[in-house]
C-alpha cells in the first residue's frame, strides 16, 4: 500500500469514527469513499482534510463548493442550516473530518 493509499484509509477510518459518534449506524461506505477519495490530490494538506466549524467563511466554502457545486443545492439559506446542523452535531469532536462532515450535510439535506 502507498503512503497516499495509508493515509486515505486513515482518513476513512477517522470519518467512520466520528460518523459513528454523531450516530449513524448504518453507514454508506461508497458515498463515504467518494467523499474521501475526493481529497486525494490533498492528503498531505492536513488542514484540507478538516471542517473548522467556528470559522464562518470555512463554512460559507463548504456551502459553496460542497452543497451547491457538489450537491446541486442553490438555496443558500438551506444550504448554511444544514452545514450549522451538522457542526452542532459534531461539536464534540475538536477535530472534524471532512468527509464525515460532507456525509453528515448530505444526510440533512436529504
Amino acid at each position: 500500500m502507498s503512503e497516499r493509499e495509508e493515509k486515505l484509509a486513515a482518513l476513512k477510518a477517522t470519518a467512520v469514527k466520528q460518523l459513528t459518534e454523531c450516530g449513524v449506524a448504518d453507514i454508506d461506505h461508497d458515498r463515504l469513499d467518494g467523499y474521501v477519495n475526493s481529497l486525494k490530490t490533498m492528503i498531505n494538506n492536513k488542514d484540507a482534510t478538516l471542517v473548522s466549524g467556528g470559522d464562518q467563511s470555512e463554512l460559507d466554502t463548504v456551502c459553496r463548493n460542497f452543497v451547491a457545486k457538489k450537491l446541486g443545492i442553490d438555496d443558500k439559506e438551506k444550504a448554511m442550516a444544514a452545514v450549522n446542523k451538522v457542526v452542532d452535531k459534531m461539536s464534540g469532536i475538536r477535530m472534524k473530518n471532512r468527509p464525515a462532515f460532507y456525509y453528515l450535510v448530505a444526510d440533512e439535506l436529504r
